[in-house]
């Protein structure tokens, strides 16, 4: 059977036109620009205007992403929605999006992993098209967290934005896209990050309410710990698991929550701050949407080109993670017939050999330090009898002459 990839063909933005800067929020809370800076490395963020919806800003995105894979709405076979901020509870936006993008003979779903769910959902498109079972998929991160914001909450209303992001996946015989990927949850710091108001442990009710459980509330040292671990940790082992080197990484796209985390998750990997995206200073956290945003802005600015490899790693609500090495490759090729000199084969086979040589090294360098251990401790007693057998002949010579 003839091994399947998801190759990223099309890519599209959107975010609303309104712009919230720190001096705006001095105006409506007790902070400044220069605290607001200082602790997240954000000065402005976009907000919805009225009628501004998670449905509507994901076909802005999705519309984008479409034209430039030159895909009609007809021809995809599913549509992925990620998202913590859909337009209703029920029913799902994801068939809210199909509707109006006019994809009648898609399926459609909503994921839901806080902030990791771009990753997860590209991770899942690949997943359907590596089995199969579909061709084309669209991919779809959106929020709409202005909605769940408390505007009196000077510690998360200075976070937050709105936005969309959302690629085109199709199916390809080359190998590219989604080369090794990690998905994670630490469930045990679920209230972490937490709207506890609306759902079916606390549903709407005057008591919820006045109580403002309606927003969103979030424990900022338990966040910022995990973040920086599990960002550290995913993006080492998914770049292990792809079988590259740190070289062939030209680009990492972080989750676009706070420049702190990034900043120590940079110094913890000794990566060149030149190579990691970051775009949250004009978005703030959007959340699910972060990683798409940061993902086109690179692209359009040149910072991706193709034949790269670039890694997405989040954190998020659940508290969740996730990570993917991906080959950026958008062109459609004609994949059929494939010469010998083409065949992929040589890929596929540079990176598991790319991981022997390197596991290789690492066990030669293990091996060689033991053995110079061990051959030290056991040729010592040799050396010191050696040592004074030439001092008594020495002696004995000296004596004679």
């Amino acid at each position: 059977m003839t091994e399947r990839h998801g190759r990223i063909t099309g890519w599209g933005m959107y975010v609303p036109d309104r712009v919230l800067t720190n001096h705006d929020l001095e105006q409506m809370v007790d902070t400044s620009d220069e605290w607001i800076v200082t602790r997240t490395g954000i000065r402005e963020r976009r907000i919805t205007e009225p009628g501004e919806t998670s449905s509507t800003m994901s076909v802005e995105a999705a519309q984008r992403a479409l034209a430039r894979a030159d895909v009609s709405p007809n021809e995809l076979d599913l549509i992925i929605v990620a998202t913590s901020s859909p337009d209703y509870l029920t029913p799902p936006v994801s068939s809210m999006v199909q509707d109006q993008l006019g994809a009648q003979r898609a399926a459609a779903f909503t994921l839901a992993a806080g902030c990791t769910g771009f990753v997860y959902a590209l991770v899942t498109a690949d997943q359907f098209i590596a089995t199969g079972m579909y061709d084309k998929v669209l991919v779809i991160g959106v929020e709409h967290l202005s909605m769940a914001i408390d505007w009196t909450d000077r510690d998360t209303c200075v976070l937050f934005g709105d936005g969309a992001g959302a690629v085109v996946v199709e199916s390809s015989y080359q190998p590219t896209g989604v080369l090794s990927a990690e998905l994670g949850s630490e469930g045990k710091d679920w209230d972490a990050l937490i709207v506890p108001g609306g759902g079916s442990a606390r549903p709407f009710r005057e008591e919820t309410l006045a109580k403002r459980e309606q927003y969103l509330r979030m424990d900022g040292r338990r966040v910022f710990k995990f973040a920086t671990r599990a960002m550290t940790d995913s993006t080492l082992r998914v770049v292990r698991q792809s079988g590259l080197s740190w070289d062939d990484i030209e680009l990492i796209i972080p989750h676009q929550a706070n420049a702190r985390i990034i900043d120590l998750a940079v110094r913890r990997l000794k990566v060149d701050p030149a190579k990691v995206m970051v775009n949250l200073d004009r978005y703030g956290n959007t959340s699910t949407a972060s990683i798409p945003l940061a993902l086109c802005e690179a692209v359009d600015q040149g910072r991706i080109r193709s034949g790269d490899h670039i890694v997405m790693v989040g954190f998020g609500a659940g508290l969740t993670w996730a990570a993917a090495v991906v080959h950026w490759q958008p062109e459609k090729v004609d994949e059929a017939p494939i010469l010998v000199e083409d065949w992929p084969i040589g890929e596929r086979l540079r990176q598991p050999v790319t991981r022997l040589r390197n596991a290789m090294w690492s066990a030669g360098v293990i091996v060689r330090s033991r053995f110079q251990e061990a051959s030290t401790a056991l040729l010592l007693p040799l050396y010191t009898w050696q040592g004074r057998r030439r001092r008594r002949r020495k002696q004995r010579e000296s004596k004679e002459g």
